[in-house]
Formats: structure tokens, C-alpha cells, sequence
């Protein structure tokens, strides 16, 4: 084992490399949750001028870029620098604004409304729980406060100490409120919604991390990816901790229901990274002697049989909705119910469903941007989907026309010349436009199911924003 002072001399060289690659990539790029973003003009129909979701929102998600930080600290200088990393770059935001979106564009339509605004205006204990550090001194982070002082240093065993009562706050019983409540939109949105919206983005760039150590990827967001700042290890443990801290803010929020959907997001990433390495539907589960070993044999999750076509169509959509739209479908979801809409109510159902068609056309617009856009404006390699030996859905749809590529998805691009080759073929067929085509026809559905929203410029954002998705080129 080390000494005590070479791991913090070790540490603190970490966090000095961490904040001087922060400062070079932030004079190129100010922080999307720090600084406002510089996007593309939206694009606009000749028929009517749909509202625009980020200037909606502006003042909210200044809110959420300068509190964010402030729920990522920790006791480790260099798990402070790779916690915040992803978030010193510009990014969509698409996860945060579809929580706050509907937040507001339903707030007043469910039956349990006046109960949780009631909460959100007047339990005041309430509130400071849920601004409260995320470390707190009674979770026992890092030494347990109720014993002696010098027990924060580990030098010695614990003594017990009775801790002397704290009182507890005063909170007054809520009235009784009105049992017919009368559907109404209020446009506005809780402290709780907010919050919401960053643990979704937490969760998201928590995912970043880790699929950048999967994919080997050397850039993100235009600049060098965690794993090439930080190495493997420290990336794999600063998407970690971003999962903890967003479990913590979670169970804050105040409703189980949340905190399920919330949590079953996280096993459907994992999930979905599976079915991905997998390449089938079939279980294809690893050899027992590959338990020994420190990496993963990514032949024991490939042995499967080839799958049909149409297989591969399923398990790729599939692996969509669960890398992608997931947590778009159900933050959006957790934000109706957090807003007092309960079991039987349409409300959670249209955010769901509009979640989870936005999403999967979202990551299919992405799939096309893989073959043309370039690495410039993706911030991110160009045919990286190809290289890792994964078929998306021009890849898919090209071997509808040219035969040939069924055998080089089979083998996953492995043999030499099989990039190239596929490229080639995938630019003189149609699946690009294709697949831009299919995501049109989930971003329809996804504008459909708002029908049974009431009319409100949330709504129209949410209109607005199934034409950004599906036109965007970055």
C-alpha cells in the first residue's frame, strides 16, 4: 500500500491535469450549463412560427447550468474534474428540457395538483431538504459526525457517542383541500421538477462516460473524451459517482413512483448496452472461465446465431429505446407525476409515449448523422457505429439493396476491408434517407399523442421540437 501522502500527491496531480484540460477546452467552448448555448437558428415552416423551447425556458435552464455543479462536490479534488468534465461543453440538453416541458404543459391536469403546490409553497422543511448538499453529515459520507472529532482523521477506532436530540422541524398540516379539483394549466413549475431535470442529465452524462470506456472513443463534444483526459479507470468511477449523486438527489423528490421509473432507466442503459454487445436477441451468456478474467470476451456475447432481418430490426429499435428514448420517455413521465397526476390519468401516458417515439427518432437522426455529418460538427468521430461493428439503421436498410452487407453485419465489419467496403455501399443506396424517413414517422407520432394536451406554448414547444429533432444536422 501507498503512503497516505503519495496517494494525495497522486490525487492532487490528477485534479491539476483535470482543471488545466478544463481551462484549455472552456476557452474554446463556453459550458452549456454554465454559460447560454449557441445553437442553430430553428428552423421555421412557412405555415406557422412554432415556439421556441429553449427561449421558453431560458430562465429555467439558467437555473439548472448554476446549481447543477453545486450537487457534483465531493471530498476528492480529481472526482470533482471528472464528475463535471462533460459538463464544460456545450450539449442539447434535449433530456432536461423535455422533463421541464412537460412539466409545465401539464401542471394543473392532474387530480393531486393542489396537494403537491400546496407542498411546494408552504412546507418549508421540505424545501430545504431537497436543496440540502447532497453530502450530508448524518448519511455518515465520510467520518460520522456524532463521534469524536478525531475519528474524521482515521487514526483511531470509534468511541460511541450518544447524539444529543435535534428538533425537529416545524412543518403545518395542509388544509383541506377541495376534493372536486377543476382541471387547469398553471404554467409553472415545482422545485421538484426542476430537480428532476438535472438528475436526468446527470444520468445521462453518468451513461457518456461509461460508453465512451466501452467504444474507445477519443473525442466528445468537439473536445478529448474522458477516457483520453483521465484514463479508463477514473472515467468508469466519475460516471459512478454521478450515478450515486443523482441517486441521492432522487430520493429526495418525494415519490416512489419516481424513484422506480427513475431507477428502472439505469438497468434499461445497462441493458441495452448488453443487447447491443450481443448483437442478438438469443442469450448468449459468457463462459464461466471469462469470470476470472479482468475484461469481458466480447466472443462469449457474440456466439449467438445471426439474426433474420427482421431480428435485426427488432433488436435494434430495441437497443434504441433502451440507450435512448428510456430516459427521455420516463423523465418525462416522472415529471407528470410529480406534478399530482395519478394511476388512470392520460397525462403520464401521452408524456411516455411521446418520450419514448422522440427518442427513438432522436437516436435514429443520430445514426444518420454517423454517415453525414463530419467530425466537426459532431464533436465526436464520424463512422464510429462502423468501426465498433455495430448495423444501425443505414446499415440496415442498405442491405436491403445490396445483399453483400448481410454477411459483413454478420461478422460485424471484422474482416479487412469490410469498413470501407460498407461505406461504400451504404452512400450509393437509400438507407440514410431512409432512415430519416422512419425517424419523421416516430417524431409524428410522438407530435400526435400531444393532441390530448390542452393548447399552451409548452405544447407548441413540444410541437416545435419533433421538427428540431428530426432536421438537425449536429
Amino acid at each position: 500500500m501507498r503512503p497516505w501522502s503519495s496517494s494525495v500527491t497522486a490525487s492532487m496531480h490528477i485534479a491539476s491535469n483535470a482543471r488545466r484540460i478544463a481551462r484549455r477546452q472552456s476557452a474554446r467552448h463556453h459550458s452549456a450549463l454554465a454559460q447560454p448555448q449557441a445553437r442553430p437558428a430553428p428552423s421555421r415552416t412557412p405555415t406557422s412560427a412554432k415556439t421556441d423551447p429553449y427561449v421558453l425556458l431560458a430562465p429555467h435552464l439558467e437555473q439548472l447550468r448554476t446549481s447543477l455543479l453545486t450537487l457534483l462536490g465531493s471530498s476528492h479534488p480529481s472526482l470533482d474534474a471528472i464528475a463535471q468534465y462533460y459538463f464544460l461543453h456545450p450539449s442539447k440538453q434535449v433530456r432536461p428540457l423535455l422533463v421541464l416541458l412537460f412539466a409545465r404543459a401539464t401542471n394543473g391536469l392532474g387530480a393531486e395538483f393542489p396537494q403537491v403546490n400546496w407542498a411546494a409553497d408552504n412546507a418549508r422543511a421540505r424545501q430545504q431538504e431537497l436543496d440540502a448538499p447532497l453530502t450530508r453529515k448524518d448519511i455518515l459520507c465520510d467520518w460520522n459526525p456524532s463521534m469524536p472529532d478525531h475519528t474524521a482523521s482515521f487514526e483511531s477506532a470509534f468511541e460511541l457517542r450518544i447524539p444529543p436530540p435535534q428538533p425537529s422541524p416545524y412543518t403545518p398540516p395542509p388544509p383541506l383541500l377541495h376534493q372536486m379539483h377543476s382541471p387547469a394549466l398553471t404554467h409553472t413549475l415545482l422545485p421538484t421538477q426542476l430537480r428532476l431535470a438535472q438528475i436526468v442529465e446527470m444520468i445521462h452524462v453518468a451513461s457518456l462516460l461509461h460508453d465512451d470506456v466501452l467504444d474507445k472513443s477519443p473525442l466528445r463534444r468537439g473536445a478529448a473524451s474522458a477516457p483520453a483526459a483521465f484514463g479508463n479507470k477514473l472515467t468508469v468511477l466519475g460516471g459512478d459517482f454521478l450515478l450515486g449523486r443523482a441517486s441521492a438527489a432522487l430520493s429526495r423528490l418525494g415519490s416512489h413512483e419516481v424513484v422506480e421509473l427513475i431507477a428502472s432507466v439505469i438497468a434499461n442503459l445497462v441493458e441495452g448496452e448488453i443487447l447491443q454487445m450481443k448483437g442478438s436477441g438469443k442469450d448468449a451468456a459468457p463462459s464461466p472461465s471469462s469470470s476470472a478474467s479482468s475484461e469481458i470476451d466480447l466472443k462469449d456475447l457474440h456466439s449467438s446465431p445471426s439474426p433474420s432481418s427482421s431480428d435485426k430490426w427488432s433488436i435494434y429499435l430495441k437497443k434504441t429505446y433502451l440507450k435512448t428514448a428510456s430516459l427521455m420517455a420516463k423523465g418525462a413521465r416522472a415529471a407528470v407525476v410529480l406534478g399530482g397526476c395519478r394511476e388512470g390519468e392520460v397525462w403520464k401516458e401521452v408524456a411516455y409515449a411521446y418520450g419514448r417515439n422522440l427518442g427513438i427518432a432522436f437516436q435514429l437522426i443520430d445514426d444518420t448523422l454517423d454517415f453525414s455529418s463530419s467530425t466537426a460538427q459532431l464533436g465526436k468521430p464520424g463512422f464510429a457505429d462502423l468501426r465498433l461493428g455495430l448495423a444501425t439503421g443505414p446499415a440496415l436498410y442498405a442491405a436491403e439493396e445490396f445483399p453483400e452487407l448481410e454477411a459483413m453485419i454478420g461478422r460485424r465489419f471484422g474482416s479487412d476491408g469490410d469498413v470501407e467496403r460498407a461505406l461504400t455501399l451504404i452512400s450509393s443506396s437509400r438507407g440514410v434517407e431512409r432512415t430519416r424517413e422512419l425517424a419523421r414517422v416516430h417524431a409524428e407520432k410522438a407530435r400526435e399523442v400531444l393532441a390530448l394536451l390542452p393548447r399552451s406554448e409548452a405544447r407548441d414547444a413540444l410541437e416545435g421540437l419533433t421538427e428540431g429533432v428530426v432536421k438537425r444536422r449536429w
